[in-house]
């Protein structure tokens, strides 16, 4: 029987995904089979990965917390049921589960080698007999660029490339090409905020937009939006727009996209407002 991906990870359901990030970046640091030399740590070191797999991703836990590891099971007919292989990293052998998850033409495959995962996370490695040690180069990407994906050029080895960067990739992840490794460095936005494929942006209103309700124009990934805020809305309230966010990259379907609202109190006010105010008794 399989363990409980939340007890491999030492988090609880409700964990936040900043939550299910740092238990792995602690556990897997710890199981790696180069730095551990326990007999089980390489076994420790595969759950440790499919569970951040599935945890990680909004709609593997989903179906994970829905089915259980019959999600994933190729002989129950689970949502993100495949095949089984096996993979050699070095003198380490795993196995995986080639997954084609719903509505998708085709999958990086699911469970995945976990040493890719790890590097993916971290951005190193710690073993050499891996093969020889490609070079890594960095380009740095517009948020929105890597939100939607664009073509940049990039000079590798002396020489110009143009490189296509898939949609949805973000900050600290890596490219690996047959003879280097891309870093991709995203800055920050000035307004969007990024979490997993989520995004989250801060609007202010005025105190008599919140009380009477208005409608208003914000920006979106895409072209300006307008929403209606309700009368009566309160301090930080979210609004959130159902799969406006960040398409993920692996092509599991896509985040959504979040308002918050900041109301603007005045700090001044002249005395006709300040007795029109006492008369309303708000």
């Amino acid at each position: 029987m399989k363990r409980d991906f939340y007890e491999v990870l030492g988090v609880d359901k409700n964990a936040s995904t900043a939550d299910i990030k740092a238990a792995y970046r602690k556990l897997a640091l710890k199981y790696h089979p180069d730095k551990n030399k326990s007999a089980d740590a390489e076994e420790k070191f595969k759950g440790i990965n499919e569970a951040y797999e599935v945890l990680s991703n909004n709609q593997k836990k989903s179906a994970y917390d829905q089915f259980g590891h019959a999600a994933f099971d190729p002989a129950s007919a689970g949502p993100f049921g495949g095949q089984t292989h096996t993979s050699q990293n070095g003198p380490f052998n795993f196995t995986y589960t080639n997954q084609a998850g719903p509505a998708s033409d085709f999958s990086f495959g699911g469970f995945s080698n976990p040493f890719d995962i790890f590097e993916q996370f971290f951005g190193t490695s710690f073993s050499q007999a891996r093969g020889p040690r490609l070079e890594t180069y960095k380009v740095q990407l517009t948020f929105l660029e890597a939100v939607h994906g664009c073509q940049k050029q990039v000079q590798i080895k002396g020489k110009n490339k143009k490189i296509k960067i898939p949609a949805g990739i973000s900050d600290g992840q890596r490219i690996k090409f047959s003879d280097f490794i891309l870093y991709i460095d995203v800055l920050p936005h000035d307004s969007f905020k990024r979490d997993g494929n989520d995004v989250f942006v801060n609007t202010e209103i005025s105190f008599s937009q919140a009380v009477l309700g208005d409608k208003i124009e914000i920006p979106s990934l895409n072209e300006p939006i307008k929403i209606k805020i309700k009368p009566g809305t309160q301090p930080n309230t979210l609004i959130r727009l159902r799969g406006q966010g960040i398409k993920d990259i692996n092509g599991y379907g896509t985040g959504d996209f979040y308002i918050r609202i900041i109301i603007k109190i005045p700090t001044r006010l002249n005395r006709h407002q300040k007795q029109l105010l006492k008369q309303l008794d708000l």
